[in-house]
This record gives structure tokens, C-alpha cells and sequence, in this order.
């Protein structure tokens, strides 16, 4: 059954025509993945049809009468207010009673007992939690998700894949998470260059026939050219044979009379080449209009690091460190430490202290207890969550320019951009103007006009279109300075890390493999006897505070001294144990 019939919308904003020719249907129950490059259209898109915007062209038809449409906007939408207004202590309500429900699923428990400063101190994925909950709660006929895991924990993405499958309400969802569309979605809707594409199947498959069709349309295409310069040759030749059929035709002399009937001959045949000249023109012509077009190539998005100059072994060390806000213990008593070229990715659930911590390592928040050592020497670049803090009335190439007159940085800004994607037009946009996922790509610009030799990024996929993930991935792959990630994207940080900061029971603790081999070990532990755990966890303890003595003595020593050498094989031998019990 048709829900909704999306017919021929149009909409632009001012000269730039952002959707021209938008054809498809939304039947009951179906789940459809919205994707698209950044500035496609699709939030637009959804605020057309959640009835927020006017479409300049074309019918959006709804066969239900008073459709109830639950839309969850981007986290970046909501404000501490419209979290306050959602709860009313004194409400018992069904509705607040489910709201209260669906918190407690996502991890947020006791709601209604927060006061406006914990309110105020929210992360972006409690935000984006607590909408959730919000518009389950108020049971719509449809659902609209825009970027529903930005931000939000592996223990949301999970409890919101798990309720999807069994929502019974036509759900659209708007994300670039590969794993939360491969798991959530029956079809992929594209958005490109302002028309729309159907292909059924989840994300996976939806690349894969991208693929083939463009490959199939490419055969074609190429079969097409052949087929025309072989048109185009045969033109040649007959043109070159109906050329000397008129000149044969059209001689003169004392045989005239002689060659009368050779030059009947000539005339037929130079009138019969152009009659098929004229034929085959007309055969291209059709060809150049009606033909197989050239398909056009997936839009490439660059990044390119500098490569980071190597220094000292070590680059932050932790001991017994402890991070609290008003009467929310973050974490406490936590040692751990971070080598050069080391790729780690900060693992916890929302409001654990993962950007806290990332902040205590910049020297904007203040530790409470214990001891945090950053070295002195190196180089951090860091890109927040937030978008909103860019200059909204600057155009983009005034922002990347900022206070440098050098050339070759202005050559620098302008060679990242297009790169990017950003063409000359786009330069000169306002902020403002630009999609969230365009923000982001103009505060990775920024970074990487920096010499870093330890990045620190902070949910750093969060709007970017799937194109740029991908490339993103294939670009911090090769980079060879530290990283310092925090991301809930499960494909990203499986290709990005290495190793791991977990954030678990009020600890942070370092482990020396990557997030598929922890997500196993956390498989294997739930099925382990309890004595076998904790003395698995002695173990692990004792090679932990060994390493951290090591580590420091190691910056006693050069390089070159006998005892750097033994006290370095020990280090490496205890890192080879620790992996070896990781996996128990």
C-alpha cells in the first residue's frame, strides 16, 4: 500500500537549484535510506515532506488523512530549552511514561531527576538520545531520521537497528553510516545532480549495483563509439566514391555523345552515395540524441596529510587520573599512555568523558586528581563536533584564509577545496549556505593547512556524505603521525585503529587491539566464568603498571645507551603479553 507519491519537486534557493526532478513512491512500512553527496538535497528534502518547506514544482500526495510524521533533525537542531520542555516531572502521562522508557533503553536513566545544569552539560549524543525518545514516544504513522547515530553510542545504534526492525511505520532515514543502513533499510534512494535513483537492497548492495551499472552503462557507451566512428567512416568513404561520381558525371568533351551512357551511370550512383551520406547523418544524429550517454564518474573526494617529523617515544601519559562534573564521576584512578604513531580510537558510551578527556589533553579543562603529561613538543590539530562555530556570513574562502597573506597558503586553501569538491562558485558562498557535511569538509580543509604530528578527531564522519568517509578512511590509513579518534562509526574505526581507549565502569583503560577483536573478547567474557575473568584482569593489571614504569624509564635513556635497548625489549615483550591476554 502507497503511503505517500512524491511526483516531478522541485526547489532552489535563490539560483542555485538544489532538487529539479524528484520521482518516488513511499509505500507502508518500508524502510528507505536517503543518501547522496554532501548538498544533494536531502535534508531539504525531508523538510518538504514533514511540510516545513515549499516545493517550488511537482506534488507530494499523501493517502492517509491527518499523517503523523515523527522527525528526528539533526543533533545541531536542538538547544538545552527543548530538551527542558520535553519533561514535566509531575507528567504521568502514557506518553511521558514511554518517553521515561525509551531513555532508559538508550542509557539515559532517571530523566525526570535532572536539573537544568545537567541539562546544559549534555553531549551530542545524549541530545540526539533524547529526541529519539521523544518522537518514539508520540508513535507517528512515519518516521523521518536525519543522521540518527551522529553522535549517538554503539549501545543506541544497536537499540535503535533492533527497534527499527520492528517499528511498524514507514521510516526514511538521511545517514552515512554504512553499518546502520546495511542493517536497517530495504531500499536506497540517491539524490544526484537534483534527480533521484531508486536501487532495492541495503547500503552493500547498493554500491555493488551502483557499480554495475555504471560499468554496464560504460560498455555501452564505449560499444556506442565504436559503432559511431565506424558510421562515421563509412560517411567518409561514401563521400569520397559520390565526389568522383560527380566529376565522372560531369565531363565534357568530343566522346560526349560516346560516354552519354557512363555518365547516367555516375549521375545515378553519385545521387544513390548521397542519398545513404544523408542516411547515415541522420543515423548519428539520432545516436547523439537518444543514444547511451557517458556515465559519469562518482565524485572524488582528496585528503592529504603532511608527513609528521618523528620525535620522542613518548606522547601522553596518564597516572591515576580523575575527572568529575558537580556530582557525575566521568572517570577516576585511570592510568594509560599514548605513543608516537600510535591509532587510537576512545571507545564508551555518551557522557562517559570521551571529549572531556580530549579536551584535558588540549589544556582546556582542568584534571581533578592525578597526572596528565602531554609533551611538550608535539604538534596537536583538532576537529571538533561542532560546526556552528564557523564564521556564518564569511565566504569559504575567506574563512580558509584567514589571517595568512602568504600565496602559497592561499594555493594551499584552494588546491584542499577542490579536492574536496568545491568548485570556483562555492568558494565565494557564504557558511551559512552550505550543508553540515560542507562545514565539516571546510574544518578538515582547516586542519590540514596545519603541521600536526598528532591528530585528535572528534567524531570527525559525523555529516560527511559516504563518498568522503570512504576516501577519509583510505587517507588516515596512510598517515603516520598519532591519531586520537572518537567516532561511532563501526566500519571507520575499524579500518582507522588499532588500539583502543575504553571507557568502561568509571576507568579508562588502554587495549592493544582493534574494536572487532575487543567486540569479540567482550563475547568470550560474558561466556567465561567469573574467577577465570578476574584473574585475567590481575594479569592484566600487573603488565599494565610494569609498562608504565618502563615507559618512563625509557626517557632516561637515549636511543643509543645499552640500558634504553634492554629496558625497549622488555617494554615490547610486555605489549606482546598483553595483546595474548586481550584475547582470552
Amino acid at each position: 500500500m502507497t503511503l505517500i507519491n512524491i511526483r516531478g519537486i522541485k526547489k532552489s534557493y535563490g539560483d542555485l537549484a538544489v532538487l529539479e526532478n524528484i520521482h518516488f513512491d513511499i509505500r507502508k512500512d518500508e524502510r528507505i535510506g536517503l543518501v547522496g553527496m554532501n548538498g544533494a538535497g536531502k535534508t531539504t528534502l525531508a523538510n518538504l515532506i514533514f511540510g516545513s518547506l515549499a516545493q517550488d514544482g511537482g506534488a507530494i500526495t499523501f493517502h492517509r488523512q491527518q499523517l503523523k510524521i515523527g522527525y528526528l533533525q539533526q543533533s545541531t537542531s536542538y538547544s538545552v530549552n527543548t530538551f527542558c520542555n520535553m519533561i514535566d516531572p509531575e507528567d504521568s502521562t502514557i506518553k511521558a511514561n514511554r518517553f521515561l522508557e525509551f531513555s532508559s533503553h538508550l542509557g539515559l536513566n532517571k530523566v525526570q531527576d535532572w536539573d537544568s545544569q545537567r541539562f546544559s552539560g549534555l553531549s551530542g549524543g545524549e541530545k540526539t538520545k533524547l529526541a529519539i525518545a521523544h518522537i518514539w514516544a508520540s508513535k507517528p504513522d512515519m518516521l523521518i531520521l536525519d543522521e540518527p547515530t551522529n553522535h549517538l553510542d554503539f549501545q543506541g545504534v544497536e537499540w535503535l537497528i533492533k527497534e527499527l526492525k520492528t517499528y511498524g511505520a514507514a521510516t526514511m532515514i538521511i545517514s552515512h553510516d554504512r553499518y546502520f543502513l546495511d542493517h536497517t533499510v530495504e531500499r536506497i534512494i540517491e539524490l544526484e545532480n537534483g534527480r533521484s535513483l531508486s536501487y532495492p537492497g541495503n547500503y552493500t548492495f547498493y554500491r555493488e549495483e551502483k557499480l554495475r551499472r555504471y560499468q554496464s552503462q560504460l560498455h555501452q557507451f564505449e560499444e556506442q563509439q565504436k559503432y559511431e566512428h565506424k558510421i562515421e567512416a563509412e560517411i567518409t568513404r561514401l563521400k569520397n566514391w559520390s565526389n568522383k561520381a560527380h566529376r565522372e558525371a560531369g565531363k565534357v568533351g568530343k566522346m560526349a555523345e560516346m560516354r552519354a551512357g557512363v555518365k547516367e551511370f555516375y549521375r545515378s550512383k553519385a545521387k544513390k552515395m548521397d542519398q545513404q551520406v544523408k542516411s547515415r547523418i541522420k543515423r548519428l544524429e539520432k545516436i547523439e540524441s537518444e543514444g547511451v550517454m557517458k556515465p559519469k564518474e562518482e565524485n572524488k573526494v582528496e585528503f592529504e596529510w603532511s608527513s609528521p617529523e618523528k620525535r620522542g617515544r613518548r606522547l601522553i601519559e596518564a597516572k591515576q587520573l580523575t575527572k568529575s562534573f558537580g556530582y557525575r564521576t566521568l572517570f577516576q584512578e585511570s592510568s594509560f599512555y599514548i605513543q608516537r604513531g600510535d591509532r587510537i580510537g576512545l571507545l564508551g558510551p555518551n557522557g562517559c568523558g570521551k571529549t572531556t578527556l580530549l579536551q584535558m589533553i588540549l589544556g582546556r579543562e582542568p584534571i581533578d586528581s592525578g597526572q596528565l603529561w602531554v609533551s611538550p613538543s608535539a604538534q596537536i590539530a583538532y576537529l571538533t563536533q561542532d560546526v556552528s562555530g564557523l564564521d556564518p556570513q564569511r565566504s569559504v574562502l575567506e574563512l580558509l584564509q584567514g589571517a595568512h597573506v602568504d600565496p602559497m597558503q592561499v594555493g594551499k586553501a584552494r588546491t584542499l577545496l577542490a579536492n574536496m569538491g568545491f568548485d570556483e562558485s562555492m568558494l565565494i558562498k557564504p557558511i551559512q549556505q552550505l550543508s553540515l557535511g560542507e562545514r565539516t569538509r571546510i574544518k578538515l580543509a582547516q586542519l590540514l593547512m596545519q603541521d600536526q604530528d598528532l591528530l585528535i578527531l572528534d567524531e570527525p564522519t559525523n555529516h560527511l556524505d559516504l563518498t568522503s568517509r570512504e576516501q577519509l578512511e583510505d587517507t588516515l590509513s596512510t598517515y603516520n603521525g598519532t591519531l586520537m579518534i572518537v567516532s561511532h562509526d563501526r566500519y571507520f574505526l575499524e579500518k582507522t585503529c588499532d588500539k583502543l581507549l575504553i571507557f568502561a565502569d568509571g576507568k579508562i583503560q588502554r587495549f592493544e587491539r582493534g574494536f572487532a577483536e575487543y567486540k569479540e573478547k567482550i563475547e568470550q567474557q560474558k561466556s567465561a566464568p567469573l574467577a577465570n575473568r578476574e584473574d585475567i584482569h590481575e594479569q592484566k593489571m600487573i603488565i599494565e603498571n610494569r609498562m608504565a614504569y618502563l615507559l618512563g624509564e625509557l626517557n632516561k635513556y637515549s636511543s643509543a645507551d645499552s640500558q634504553y635497548v634492554a629496558l625497549d625489549m622488555e617494554f615490547k615483550r610486555l605489549v606482546e603479553m598483553k595483546k595474548q591476554i586481550s584475547t582470552k
